[in-house]
């Protein structure tokens, strides 16, 4: 999906939720296990209840690592699934990856070409060779990690730089001028929601990426005062509240209230005046 697709999509549904495919098997409801592949069920399941209020799904892809083959084959099928069924909704490959050269042209593939997935996040520690490759994709995204929403954060991105700049705010405005606002995306932390005046006015227009609103305490309400921007600008992330909002066989049924409940939420955050704004007509 290219950037006017997206806020085509935002206009259509009046929303910017993601929903965030990260199963356990240890919290996925017991009846699926019965299932020959319960981490696929369950997000076919989440998938079907959710697409009409989100416009995008990210899997992180630890959750399907994580169980080997199997989990990898789960997340193949997750992915053509959404693909085959749901062409309207971006598709964003939660893998971090941070390598140099070969190397990152080789995950671009797998996620591009062989997963068909729009977007992957990066994280560019290892500099340009490690996030260039990645832009080399037509109409595919990098969606590169700024100021993450962990406690951590503090201990590399939050440091001053010889400038006196936050190392974050250094790290997106380098990023920012290997790419466009057509292609690279920024992960910024929901926890992190005031800092988003000093990255708007690094990158005005671009995407945003924010997760950490709700089980990890984010106010969507701080997060769209502070970064929405005249295309919204933003791709919400929740994963648990969705996901594991029910846990017997009505947890699809649950997953869809709750993704509604924010759906709504958001389309309070969108005043008419944005809507009429963005892709008018």
């Amino acid at each position: 999906m290219n950037r006017k697709e997206i806020i085509e999509q935002i206009k259509l549904k009046k929303t910017f939720l993601c929903v965030g495919l990260d199963p356990d098997i240890d919290k996925i409801p017991n009846h699926l296990l019965e299932e020959e592949d319960p981490i696929f069920e369950f997000n076919k399941q989440i998938i079907d209840a959710t697409a009409d209020y989100c416009i995008g799904y990210k899997p992180n892809t630890a959750f399907y690592e994580a169980y080997g083959l199997s989990g990898i084959a789960s997340l193949e099928k997750t992915l053509k699934y959404i693909k085959v069924n749901f062409r309207n909704h971006f598709l964003i490959a939660d893998a971090k990856r941070g390598d140099i050269g070969n190397t990152s042209n080789m995950y671009a593939k797998a996620f591009f070409n062989r997963l068909h997935a729009d977007a992957i996040t990066v994280a560019p520690y290892m500099g340009s060779d490690s996030v260039k490759p990645f832009l080399q994709f037509e109409n595919k995204w990098v969606i590169v990690l700024g100021l993450t929403s962990n406690e951590g954060s503090i201990d590399f991105q939050q440091q001053k730089t010889a400038t006196g700049e936050q190392l974050y705010l250094n790290v997106i405005k380098t990023c920012s001028s290997w790419g466009t606002d057509e292609n690279m995306m920024f992960v910024v932390g929901a926890t992190k929601a005031q800092m988003l005046m000093d990255i708007r006015k690094i990158v005005p227009n671009h995407f945003l990426l924010v997760p950490g609103v709700g089980a990890q305490g984010g106010s969507l309400e701080e997060v769209c005062k502070y970064g929405m921007n005249k295309d919204v600008g933003l791709l919400i992330n929740i994963s648990r509240n969705i996901i594991y909002a029910g846990k017997g066989t009505d947890f699809a049924e649950k997953a869809s209230a709750e993704a509604k409940k924010i759906s709504l939420q958001m389309h309070s955050f969108i005043t008419d005046a944005t809507l009429d704004k963005i892709l008018p007509g």
